[in-house]
């Protein structure tokens, strides 16, 4: 089906994280927001070559955000990692991608998120760069059983 000219898309670079309705301000990049199964596979014994293939289990790998490093947003994400270094509380992080006009196109929520790493470029006299910080989180998921 064609997409039509009023059909509003969601842009890859119009994104917003929020981890319990926390905003950690604004990120360029982020990777990893996917799910996966393992298979798994039943033969008979009766000879024949059928098989039934289900769904096993389910893996949601870390999603990694990354952005330029700059006073207030590297300054909110340490507090946000002091509050959560040696207590740990079960959170919850949505991603909300947007289209043109900052509207929600769809999100994400992650369920029991936790920090799992957090690093930064490199420094170096050397070169013009721009200091990139990466903050990487951990998660149970984003679908939900209905039962």
């Amino acid at each position: 089906m064609p997409v039509g000219s009023e059909t509003p898309l969601g842009l890859a670079m119009r994104f917003v994280v929020t981890i319990d309705s926390y905003e950690l301000d604004s990120w360029s990049k982020a990777s990893g927001l996917e799910v996966s199964w393992d298979l798994v596979e039943h033969r008979t014994g009766d000879g024949d070559n059928n098989r039934w293939i289900c769904p096993g289990l389910t893996k949601y790998p870390t999603v990694k955000l990354e952005r330029a490093a700059e006073a207030a947003g590297t300054d909110m994400v340490r507090g946000w990692l002091n509050s959560n270094s040696f207590k740990y509380e079960a959170q919850s992080a949505s991603i909300e991608l947007q289209d043109a006009s900052m509207q929600k196109i769809a999100s994400w929520d992650l369920q029991n998120v936790m920090p799992v790493k957090w690093s930064i470029t490199p420094f170096d006299a050397g070169t013009s760069k721009v200091a990139l910080e990466t903050l990487e989180l951990a998660h149970i998921g984003f679908l939900t059983e209905d039962k």
